[in-house]
């Protein structure tokens, strides 16, 4: 079977096909009637600055979906925060890209979605170790997407091993429950013990220490069987049983110290959020965010045409005209027509991505998770104190 997940190939996205079935009869008719008009088209999720910003991301593959067409394209960088206005311009004959549409939009809705999330993650606790677990919760084609918008906000790494073959970065994690049920209660020395001799010596001794007895019991068993050589301890109680889980780690925490294992780490999981994260950053050293990250609200980004032939147009709602967006150092967002001077020290965010059909941008995720981070700074992205 050539396609055995049922997942839309990537030549069907390419070539169009990936699209609402209305562009199509959209092309028959415009072939028909002999219509091909020269368009700007913008991507907005904002007509007018609101105030709260997101994440963009997605633009490579945006990039690689448009890369041969007949097309112009200026977008922001990737990374950067907007909240209103165009995020992207595409100038050409409308049929080059009409089909494109529907694909444009995925690329650039879901992972800024992930993004914003994890980057509420990451400001959330700036000082701790968060890393990205939520890949169980969204189809494995897309795993990678998740991953890379994760690292994307400034987390320190991720799950999925597929995720890291793509992106060119080693994946991590320790041990699952599964692997203590194997070993059964009481035995979960000989599960830890195991694990170490197992594993190489590049990966964290974690000692999962929450699954037959309480927390306190098992972390202390698990410093008492490793010794030295226990990283930390991964506590991932159900929320089903959690009751004051800062209390839970205060405890844990107290426990270690009072027997010596001040260098034993704690890192929690289990559907945390930004809020729980902030609460518990104090206590605990690191965390696990999956559900927050996957369960982000796409975008909700449209394309619409702003000018055709060269004249403004637009629908009822929407602002006609070619524009331009720019930030200020003080962190606010001004848009502008594009004939129209920007503000006094602003800088256009708007940046060619392709000319003729040519990618002429280059993509690099240290550079963009360098552009989110210091522009969630610019613009008081949701700063740990508010949560």
């Amino acid at each position: 079977m050539s396609n055995p997940f049922g997942t839309v190939p990537a030549a069907a996205i390419l070539e169009g096909r990936a699209t609402d079935a209305y562009f199509e009869r959209t092309r028959s008719t415009l072939e028909h009637a002999g219509k091909n008009p020269h368009v700007v088209a913008e991507v907005t999720a904002d007509q007018f600055p609101t105030g709260s910003f997101e994440v963009f991301t997605g633009v490579k593959d945006v990039a690689t979906l448009f890369e041969g067409r007949d097309v112009d394209i200026d977008a922001v960088p990737d990374g950067q925060l907007f909240d209103g206005g165009p995020v992207m311009r595409i100038e050409g004959p409308y049929l080059e890209f009409a089909e494109l549409e529907t694909s444009l939009l995925g690329f650039l809705s879901q992972p800024s979605g992930f993004a914003t999330a994890a980057l509420e993650a990451r400001l959330a606790a700036p000082e701790s170790t968060v890393l990205s677990f939520g890949a169980r919760h969204v189809h494995p084609s897309i795993a990678a997407t998740v991953e890379r918008a994760a690292l994307l906000a400034g987390l320190d790494g991720f799950s999925h091993v597929a995720a890291g073959d793509i992106l060119g970065r080693e994946a991590g994690g320790t041990m699952p429950h599964a692997l203590m049920f194997c070993f059964g209660e009481g035995n979960q020395a000989d599960a830890w013990q195991a694990f170490d001799e197992a594993v190489g010596a590049d990966v964290p001794r974690i000692a999962l220490a929450d699954t037959f007895w309480d927390e306190k019991s098992e972390s202390l068993l698990a410093a008492e069987t490793l010794g030295d050589d226990l990283d930390g301890v991964r506590i991932d109680t159900t929320g089903s049983r959690r009751g004051d889980f800062r209390h839970i780690i205060r405890e844990v925490r107290w426990e270690l110290d009072a027997r010596g294992h001040e260098d034993v780490d704690i890192f929690c999981s289990g559907g945390l959020g930004p809020e729980a994260i902030a609460n518990l950053r104090d206590v605990a050293d690191g965390f696990g965010v999956g559900s927050h990250i996957t369960s982000a609200d796409s975008v909700d980004f449209s394309l619409d045409i702003v000018a055709i032939e060269g004249d403004p147009i637009s629908k009822r709602g929407k602002l006609s005209g070619v524009k331009d967006v720019y930030r200020t150092a003080d962190g606010d967002h001004h848009i502008a027509l594009a004939d129209d001077d920007g503000p006094k020290n602003g800088d256009a965010l708007l940046e060619p991505l392709i000319r003729d059909g040519e990618v002429v941008r280059e993509f690099d995720l240290e550079e963009a998770t360098e552009r989110c981070l210091d522009d969630a700074e610019t613009v008081g992205f949701r700063h740990p104190t508010d949560y």
